[in-house]
């Protein structure tokens, strides 16, 4: 039995969500097409424990890919996918009703993968 480690990430809506990741499986993104799936386990309220998906499509890594001619690591892309959660905990209100399905499209790739340093 592994134990996993919450986090906390402060909120803009003014909710402290906490947080950890399940794991990720290849998943498929209705509107994205093929994609890998991130889960995560989230609460606002210590209550109430929910997954959180955050979809990141095979198509927003190809285009970051060529116009950077390399591919991104596992860890760049969990950052990007992490920094999708982050960006719905600050403008989504209520994550329970309207954030359990993220995607990550090629805008939000690029301006993550900035944020981060990653060129």
């Amino acid at each position: 039995m592994s134990i996993r480690r919450m986090k906390t990430y402060t909120g803009e809506q003014g909710y402290v969500y906490q947080y950890y990741f399940v794991g990720k499986r290849p998943g498929i993104e209705v509107d994205a097409g093929p994609s890998t799936e991130y889960i995560f386990d989230v609460t606002a309220d210590r209550k109430t424990m929910f997954a959180v998906s955050v979809f990141l499509p095979e198509s927003a890594l190809q285009s970051w890919s060529a116009s950077h001619r390399r591919l991104l690591t596992d860890a760049e892309q969990y950052g990007a996918v992490k920094m999708r959660l982050f960006q719905a905990f600050d403008e989504i209100e209520n994550m329970l009703a309207d954030g359990r399905r993220l995607t990550v499209d090629s805008q939000t790739l690029e301006n993550a993968l900035g944020k981060l340093g990653v060129a």
